[in-house]
């Protein structure tokens, strides 16, 4: 047995074949056994493509460390793959000699030919017949191994990836313990079905370990982290969980009215089964609904809020300007895909951000901020609500199919960590009575009535509002009062954030600039070439608009600035219109795939070379 710092493990096959749950299982276990993880679930847009084919392959990416990882890895250790359409598709993401099990069942004539390849030797004609390949009987073996518990073929064969999951489990000396649990879990009315995979992952296992189909086992050790409790938590999971508990730290109950879109519904998902938290969510016909039961439930006096992609956000776009006219809370999640119009909706992009800023009629500013990681989308839910409630603001959270999809280690905070949340709820009539656009005197915030409160009763709608009173006024003066009020009320919430950092030194050669899910991918690249000595350092960022305090002084000291993002330059054209003095350098990439850390070394080390 040899152990490993890292090791990167991608599971691939038609979407039915289960590799979502088989990448979930070994990450699960990899992070119970204390490694930090990242992941990377890649998956097709169609609910069931053709078997066999490109659209319908299916993919899960992990990266398991003794140290911290922030990414799901560029190249992989080990590609496990249910049928030759599965490793064409995959070719591309194996590190050279790496490791590579398929089930040579699978590998038919005729699913070889439609496939796409040319003869009946893929691995040959793939450049990979140097490579470690193990052609393990997966299909036979698993209905070899479940011949006498009655099954019918059909539903043994779904148990191969369970097979295929003991394997990895054996190449990797990691227990079973835990996959056992959650399959008795899982299939608790069926104990039939729970016993057949069990028996396959054993089986699998057993292969592995009695056949020595591997030279060479591995053992990735725990990583030092923190003292602490740890579970995996995708990004929208966070999502939701960072929501529901800024509802908590409010005393605002958190209603949630939204329409499913890829990759963004299983926020809905995860904030209904809290019906115990108070939490209340509504499924609605379509995406204006989706917004305005929000806005509705927040006149009513609840955290609203709503989710979406960025088809989505498009429709929305009329009622946030509604939320803008009337200062009401909101809370609006857009978790980008590729774009524009349906475009690829399992596939990450960082395209949304023109729409989140400008995406609306008239000067109708309000806040927008970005998540970083899985597990930090639990924080950045949390301070998104928070802003939203105390400066009476919508806010729009941008996260990305990347980091929505893909999970790591998190360790479970303290609520006592998390600051109170005020926001400025009327109950009672203040001397003077009760005026639905006076605000107090540092946010800019007007108070929040709830109705049924005597004599704080009022109306609120689209038509531009009588600074103060509220009612309704087309008094040109007023307007541009109005206007300016409310831009302000915006830029005020810099002096609420905290200032922007940089990581590394303070001044240098160059200067690596992100917002959003590109976190991880960055600040690897960044510490790969520190530790070459290069003078390199990241500012990353997560607040938008407004952007924080101290921009100006960080982008002064360094030789070269590159923003680096999944669009076309959208971020680095906003820095020209903020901090035009400086001249941005851009590294851009759209192709529904997060970056690489080679590509990013290769193009930071092309920019510290060029003197120019």
């Amino acid at each position: 047995m040899q152990q490993t710092k890292d090791v990167v493990i991608r599971f691939s096959g038609d979407s039915g074949d289960g590799m979502q749950l088989t990448g979930t299982l070994f990450s699960d276990t990899s992070a119970l056994g204390g490694n930090s993880i990242a992941t990377f679930p890649d998956f097709p847009a169609e609910i069931r493509a053709p078997q066999g084919t490109l659209a319908g392959v299916s993919g899960f990416q992990v990266h398991i460390g003794s140290e911290k990882v922030l990414t799901s890895g560029d190249y992989c250790d080990l590609l496990v793959t249910m049928n030759p359409v599965a490793l064409r598709a995959n070719r591309k993401w194996l590190k050279k000699g790496a490791t590579v099990i398929v089930d040579a069942d699978s590998f038919t004539e005729a699913a070889v030919k439609r496939a796409g390849f040319e003869t009946l030797d893929p691995f040959a004609e793939l450049g990979i017949s140097d490579y470690n390949i193990i052609r393990a009987p997966i299909s036979s073996m698993t209905k070899d191994a479940l011949a006498e518990t009655g099954l019918d073929m059909k539903a043994a064969n779904k148990c191969k990836n369970m097979f295929a999951l003991g394997i990895c489990f054996c190449l990797y000396d990691m227990p079973l313990d835990h996959t056992e649990s959650y399959l008795r879990r899982k299939f608790a009315k069926k104990a039939a079905v729970a016993e057949a995979n069990i028996l396959a992952l054993k089986a699998g296992y057993n292969y592995a370990s009695n056949t020595h189909i591997f030279t060479t086992t591995y053992q990735v050790p725990p990583a030092k982290l923190p003292k602490g409790t740890y579970r995996t938590i995708s990004g929208n999971v966070a999502t939701a969980w960072g929501l529901m508990a800024a509802s908590e730290k409010s005393g605002r109950p958190l209603f949630c009215g939204s329409y499913p879109i890829t990759p963004a519904t299983a926020i809905l998902e995860e904030l209904a089964k809290r019906k115990d938290l108070g939490v209340k969510t509504l499924q609605v016909e379509d995406e204006i609904a989706g917004i305005c039961t929000a806005i509705g439930a927040s006149f009513a006096g609840n955290m609203g809020v709503t989710t979406t992609s960025g088809p989505g956000l498009s429709l929305k776009s009329e009622a946030l300007g509604l939320a803008v006219m009337t200062e009401l809370p909101l809370v609006v999640v857009d978790v980008q895909r590729g774009g524009p119009s349906t475009g690829l909706p399992t596939k990450t992009e960082q395209a949304d951000l023109y729409q989140a800023l400008w995406g609306r009629n008239g000067e109708c500013p309000l806040v927008v901020m970005a998540a970083c990681t899985p597990s930090g989308c639990f924080d950045a839910a949390f301070r998104a609500a928070k802003i939203a409630m105390e400066h009476m603001t919508p806010v729009i959270l941008l996260s990305d199919g990347y980091i929505a999809n893909g999970s790591e280690a998190w360790k479970i905070p303290s609520m006592s960590q998390y600051p109170e949340i005020h926001p400025p709820v009327v109950t009672e009539v203040p001397d003077g009575g009760f005026m639905p656009y006076k605000r107090d005197a540092e946010r800019l915030a007007r108070s929040w009535a709830l109705p049924g409160s005597p004599g704080c009763e009022h109306r609120l709608g689209g038509l531009e509002k009588l600074d103060v009173k509220g009612s309704l006024s087309h008094d040109p003066l007023n307007h541009q009062r109005m206007v300016d009020l409310r831009a302000e009320k915006v830029a005020r919430v810099a002096e609420f954030i905290p200032e922007q950092e940089v990581y590394g030194d303070k001044s240098g050669d160059l200067l690596v600039v992100g917002w959003g899910g590109t976190y991880g991918q960055l600040r690897t690249a960044v510490d790969m070439l520190r530790a070459e000595g290069k003078s390199v350092s990241h500012c990353h960022f997560s607040h938008i608009n407004p952007l924080p305090k101290g921009v100006e002084k960080i982008f002064s000291k360094f030789g070269k600035v590159v923003v680096c993002e999944l669009n076309m330059g959208q971020f680095a054209d906003y820095l020209r219109t903020k901090f035009q003095q400086f001249t941005y350098l851009q590294h851009n990439k759209v192709q529904g795939l997060p970056f690489t850390v080679v590509e990013l070394t290769d193009h930071f080390r092309a920019l510290l070379e060029d003197k120019k």
